[in-house]
């Protein structure tokens, strides 16, 4: 086999084991995201402490950033490229040291949808998500009303459900018009111990033929 041959094929295998070992983000070159080296860096001929250093980029030296693979990024520069850790290289080609670190840039698919994400920097935290709304708690009424003019006027006296009056006394023959909001069972009785007596499940404005005439009174 010649040697030529032997090489091209050894470059294959270890593009390869390169490919299948990590991810890594690839930038045409039209979409290289600009850079500034934020302090003295080696520079070195693969992503890894572990590659031999090819040169050394200054502080504030402009750079393109044309690929990166976890912490590293592939820069070019005047002088030789090569990989750089991303913590000494910061967005923007301004020169100089840059005041944030990291870098951010994003990618258009045609066809696809924008990729944005960044280089060296913190995720930035979330607001909460508000809960869900509490439950709108209804009033409960478990009175009703008795009033001595009709559409609920006057003087009033209220009892709860499961009260009662065998004997209205005072108000006896007063009773024209009752509010029953909880819609209870409200009896209405012309005489007293609860006899002769009409019930009512909702409220009443006017009594008809029982307005003013009633001697006993219980509610259920």
């Amino acid at each position: 086999m010649h040697r030529q041959t032997r090489k091209k094929i050894v470059n294959l295998a270890t593009g390869v084991a390169v490919a299948a070992a990590a991810v890594v983000v690839f930038l045409p070159a039209a979409q290289a995201a600009p850079g500034t080296v934020t302090q003295n860096v080696n520079v070195r001929s693969g992503p890894g402490t572990n590659y031999g250093v090819v040169d050394t980029a200054r502080a504030g030296t402009a750079v393109d950033v044309q690929q990166c693979q976890g912490s590293w990024c592939y820069i070019t520069k005047p002088g030789p490229d090569g990989w750089v850790s991303s913590q000494y290289v910061s967005g923007g080609g301004g020169g100089g040291q840059a005041q944030q670190p990291g870098i951010n840039f994003g990618i258009n698919v045609p066809g696809g949808p924008s990729i944005n994400f960044g280089v060296g920097q913190q995720p930035q935290p979330q607001p909460p998500r508000p809960g869900p709304r509490p439950p709108v708690v209804q009033p409960v009424y478990e009175d009703v009303c008795f009033y001595d003019r009709t559409r609920l006027r006057g003087a009033s006296f209220c009892l709860e459900q499961g009260a009662g009056l065998r004997d209205l006394g005072d108000w006896a023959d007063r009773i024209s018009s009752i509010d029953n909001p909880s819609g209870l069972s409200v009896q209405i009785c012309t005489d007293e111990n609860y006899r002769g007596c009409r019930t009512y499940t909702t409220s009443a404005s006017s009594l008809g033929d029982l307005d003013d005439y009633s001697a006993s009174v219980r509610v259920r």
